[in-house]
């Protein structure tokens, strides 16, 4: 797979310098509008992991790809990228003008736990269509960040952070929660939300001579320091789902996303991926699917 892109890479290829002590700070953050950027002239933005999160105002008809989805935005809509899950945008000829903002980690260190958030989750949701009044909203924000960043304010990171999280749950409030809605924040969510991040932690692959560490239920228990069988009906009652589904499912998505994005050869991804032979891993792909690797890369 191709190397992650750094955020000093994403100023070199987007704007051909780099801010100074980029590096140095305590944390990078930064806006911009999207029209130098887009038009008939424009280059598709290369399908890659980043080291950064970004949030996107697109206004204009465009695609996004989400490891093995595909977005249709018709109108305009707000995205939200982040360093574990590659993406893609196509048509952005069609997009007519927005904004973006970039970060970091290190940006909201201390300042809460981006993580915690379903559209920061792989399977959550990462764009959301916005209505003319929606839109408006949303330029408003971007607009006030682009102020604030200028401004000699000696508070104004906080404030930008703050614009940011206004960001992520004006998005969250547009649908129902997918995983947790209406449940009681006891010792079984506790659990499946520790079980959730360490289960995070193991990805995104990058490297196809590293295999992941933890494969099965009773790797996580033990991780976790709980009975195999506690730490499944914890997950069963928050998620509905086994402890083995969910490890089949993530491991799933990885192994899309390597097929369709990588060039490594099926028995380089099933060794990535903790399989011991590439027969099993063609067997497990096959059960989850319903198609061969083979098949799911050629399509």
């Amino acid at each position: 797979m191709e190397q992650i892109e750094s955020i000093e890479s994403f100023y070199k290829r987007k704007f051909n310098w780099i801010p100074k002590n980029i590096r140095e700070e305590l944390g990078h953050f930064n806006v911009f509008k999207l029209d130098p950027y887009v038009g008939p002239n424009a280059q598709p933005v290369p399908y890659k992991r980043r080291d950064f999160y970004k949030i996107t105002l697109v206004i204009g008809q465009s695609r996004v790809h989400y490891a093995d989805k595909v977005v249709q935005i018709e109108k305009q809509a707000l995205a939200f990228s982040n360093p574990r899950i590659p993406y893609k945008w196509e048509s952005i000829d069609s997009i007519r003008t927005g904004y973006f903002c970039i970060f970091n980690d290190q940006f909201f260190h201390q300042f809460g736990k981006l993580t915690q958030y379903e559209i920061y989750h792989p399977s959550g949701p990462h764009v959301f269509e916005l209505s003319d009044e929606q839109r408006s909203y949303v330029e408003s924000v971007f607009q006030k960040m682009d102020v604030e960043l200028s401004s000699n304010y000696v508070h104004k990171y906080d404030v930008l952070r703050n614009h940011v999280f206004e960001l992520i749950h004006y998005a969250l409030k547009m649908q129902p929660s997918l995983s947790f809605e209406n449940k009681e924040i006891n010792a079984s969510l506790r659990i499946s939300t520790m079980f959730m991040e360490l289960l995070e932690r193991q990805f995104p692959i990058d490297d196809s001579h590293h295999a992941l560490s933890l494969r099965t239920p009773s790797d996580y228990a033990e991780q976790l320091n709980v009975h195999v069988n506690h730490l499944n009906r914890s997950l069963k009652e928050v998620t509905s789902k086994t402890t083995s589904q969910i490890i089949a499912d993530r491991i799933t998505q990885e192994a899309k996303i390597l097929l369709r994005h990588s060039s490594w050869s099926s028995s380089e991804i099933a060794y990535a991926l903790g399989f011991k032979e590439v027969t099993h891993f063609n067997n497990f792909f096959k059960k989850q699917v319903n198609t061969s690797p083979l098949k799911f890369r050629n399509v």
